[in-house]
């Protein structure tokens, strides 16, 4: 079996990079790595540099994503507050007694529907 440690980069269409970049970059706080624009991507930093979002301009028909960002427990409802503050329609924050961890789900300008996610510690 192959030791997989983690997920580096995912990649998602959007419809409008320049709409999509405002809302990954000023919202959610994520920075730019590098604009490959012959292919109209945009690669951008989540968190520090442990992994990316490659956001990939497509006018055609494709289907809903769902991902989710790793947030401390502590920064959840402050990022509840602002996603409010920016007309964000959002669920939560939920509780995952399984994983454990407390989730918000809210969706981008695409659809494509986000997870902030803060892993919480281990009942003993």
């Amino acid at each position: 079996m192959i030791p997989i440690r983690g997920v580096y980069e995912v990649a998602i269409r959007v419809r409008d990079l320049a709409r999509a970049e405002t809302f990954y970059c000023q919202l959610l706080g994520l920075k730019v790595g590098l604009r490959d624009e012959q292919r109209n991507w945009l690669f951008l930093r989540a968190g520090d540099s442990s992994g990316m979002i490659v956001l990939q301009e497509d006018q055609g028909n494709w289907p809903i994503q769902h991902f989710a960002f790793t947030v401390r427990d502590s920064e959840i409802e402050q990022s509840v507050q602002q996603l409010r503050e920016h007309g964000i329609a959002l669920e939560g924050p939920i509780v995952h007694d399984w994983i454990p961890a407390k989730s918000v789900y809210f969706e981008d300008p695409d659809g494509h529907a986000l997870e902030l996610c803060a892993v919480l510690p281990k009942a003993v």
